[in-house]
């Protein structure tokens, strides 16, 4: 009887315990039910892709153009910008810049060619980390970039080229101003250019400087370039800056008939051709440079086989296209 009453106690205890560990098996199943989607939610809520833009110059109104057009895309396609660059131009720094991005890890780069070998080499070590590299502005083509975002170059040259031999009537003396004779997009203008004047055998390519990026230096270069060459009937800058310190310089020496071509539309350069001081400027789109690269680098990202170069859109304005109240094109 004992063993009976014993037996009985045990089989309840055990149907107790089974109950309790049923009980405790569909709690436990319940909870990871109502917690699953905040995990799933959780997992799924990954870092922003993290681009790197860096600019030649990191005040200039032109890369914050780019800068302005990157962060726009940036946030439509929920990416976040990092916008970088040296204080003054200075490629060495870039190059730092470089470095420090692929060290930190960042998930794409966006950066102007600089005609390096160091750089060429960090942006092929950026691909191999499978960082995808647009270069944008001015190319690096012997890397391994994805793709070059920016001005056909060697066509805006043709096009300067084109407007001088159409002011000249084919003859007479031209002098050029070059931001940096290193960079590739200088270069390419340059060639543009000295393409076009070949060709009429009356109009003379009398000499080439550098005006360093400086304003300043590129007054003084054509002030310079004035005095040696009384006859100079036309003067070219190919960088932003260089149009502005051209017409500085004809202002110093009184010199009014001297015809000036500029790059680019900074608001003095607008208004100099508005006053007739500058005959026209070929305007690049930076904002668009910017806006396209992070659209090109959203398609790679989504399966897409990116061009090797997309160009973006120049225009040319002239004084005559301008309207003298308000600076506006003309229809």
């Amino acid at each position: 009887m004992p063993n009976r009453k014993w037996n009985i106690g045990i089989a309840v205890l055990f149907v107790i315990f089974s109950c309790i560990l049923i009980s405790f098996l569909f709690s436990t199943l319940r909870i990871r039910e109502l917690l699953q989607p905040i995990l799933a939610n959780e997992a799924s809520k990954k870092a922003p892709y993290h681009v790197v833009l860096i600019s030649q110059e990191l005040d200039n109104p032109y890369w914050r153009s780019i800068e302005q057009g990157a962060t726009e895309a940036a946030s439509k396609y929920e990416m976040q910008l990092e916008y970088t660059g040296p204080v003054r131009i200075n490629p060495n720094e870039q190059i730092k810049l470089l470095e420090k991005a692929i060290a930190a890890k960042a998930d794409a780069l966006l950066v102007q060619g600089i005609n390096d070998p160091q750089f060429v080499d960090l942006i092929n070590q950026a691909v191999s980390r499978h960082i995808p590299v647009i270069t944008i502005d001015t190319d690096e083509p012997s890397s391994r970039r994805l793709s070059y975002v920016g001005t056909n170059n060697l066509a805006a040259g043709k096009i300067m080229g084109g407007l001088v031999a159409d002011a000249a009537a084919q003859k007479g003396q031209v002098a050029v101003l070059i931001g940096n004779e290193q960079a590739p997009n200088q270069q390419l203008r340059l060639e543009g250019l000295r393409s076009v004047i070949a060709k009429f055998p009356e109009l003379t390519l009398v000499e080439v400087r550098s005006s360093n990026i400086s304003r300043l230096q590129a007054a003084g270069e054509a002030e310079e370039l004035l005095h040696k060459y009384p006859q100079l009937d036309y003067m070219v800058g190919l960088s932003a800056l260089d149009g502005i310190g051209i017409a500085e310089a004809a202002d110093r020496t009184k010199d009014s008939g001297l015809q000036i071509f500029a790059f680019d539309a900074l608001e003095e350069t607008l208004a100099r051709i508005r006053s007739g001081e500058i005959k026209a400027t070929i305007v690049q789109q930076p904002y668009n440079m910017g806006y396209d690269a992070i659209s090109l680098l959203n398609d790679f990202l989504h399966g897409a086989e990116l061009p090797e170069q997309h160009f973006t859109k120049m225009t040319v304005q002239r004084s005559q296209t301008l309207n003298p109240a308000t600076g506006e094109t003309s229809r």
